[in-house]
């Protein structure tokens, strides 16, 4: 008699009544309250049912509510775009929503963001955070990413060979390199510590001039950046129309390009590897030789 009393006792927790939890509650009254997406509540209670937030393949789209707490989040595993842009979120998991194909998180207080398990993303909205590093190499299928307004030092996006648009201004990223992402036409790296940058993707060439922005002012340390053709890119991107800075200049290949000697002799300040790290003389690897007038020599020593 006891352990069928036991078994009658846990049905309502383990059977089809069981609720998710929802602790938030803004986030809950855009669940069940009455301008939530149609397909969510389906009994029209005031909880929200494992099983419904399980079959719900649609859009939450819950930008401005002040939303603090996603915790529940995870019972959505079937969502195919996540809208929480402007609310005060510090943490987001979305490793249970393996569906999402865009994922909007921006103009929060995130410090980190986890989307390896998120395959699927076509385009990930995550500027205006607090976000210190950031992972796309498991999003393949990435066209659009926007991440400007972090704390990036370093950014990879040599896995996403489908990105078309990339804006990853006002970060600390030290080193870009964009000449495997063969379709990408929207460059935007303004205001950022780069020391090395390579767009030579195949886009930016007299019969191909793909591009449709391109933007990498406010790099003081910068000075030659990698193209397809110089000749077309010193002609299209100018100074005087904000694309580059007064000491960048363009060159088909920045490794084989001595960097202009001036009459004073200038200091070395620092070496450094592709992604801005300081290191010490090392063989057989690129290193960027960085002088106190600003200009940076990419060099490869073989012993």
């Amino acid at each position: 008699m006891k352990k069928l009393l036991l078994i009658l006792f846990c049905l309502p927790v383990i059977g089809f009544g069981q609720n998710v939890y929802i602790p938030d509650a803004n986030f809950k009254a855009y669940l069940v309250g009455s301008t939530s997406p149609s397909g969510i509540n389906t009994n029209g209670d005031n909880e929200i049912q494992v099983s419904e937030a399980a079959a719900y393949a649609g859009t939450l789209d819950c930008n401005g509510l002040s939303i603090s707490d996603f915790t529940g989040l995870e019972a959505f595993t079937s969502i195919i775009k996540l809208e929480c842009d402007v609310n005060q979120l510090t943490s987001l998991d979305v490793s249970a929503n393996i569906a999402l194909t865009i994922l909007k998180c921006h103009d929060n207080q995130l410090t980190s963001l986890d989307v390896s398990q998120n395959t699927a993303l076509i385009a990930l909205w995550c500027w205006g955070n607090q976000l210190t590093s950031l992972d796309v190499s498991q999003n393949t299928e990435l066209y659009n990413l926007a991440c400007w307004g972090n704390q990036l030092t370093s950014l990879d996006v040599s896995q996403n060979g489908d990105l078309l648009e990339l804006a990853c201004w006002s970060n600390q990223i030290t080193s870009l390199d964009v000449s495997q992402n063969t379709t990408l036409t929207y460059v935007q790296c303004q205001n950022n510590q780069l020391t090395y940058l390579n767009v030579a993707n195949g886009n930016n060439v007299l019969w191909m001039p793909s591009y449709v922005s391109f933007n990498a002012t406010n790099n003081p340390n910068l000075s030659c950046i990698e193209v397809d053709d110089a000749s077309w890119s010193t002609a299209n991107w100018t100074v005087s129309d904000g694309h580059i800075d007064a000491q960048q200049y363009f060159s088909d290949n920045c490794l084989g390009t001595s960097i202009e000697e001036h009459n004073s002799i200038k200091q070395l300040l620092k070496v450094t590897d592709l992604l801005g790290r300081e290191v010490n003389y090392t063989p057989h690897q690129i290193l960027l030789h960085i002088y106190d007038d600003g200009s940076v020599e990419k060099k490869f020593v073989v012993e």
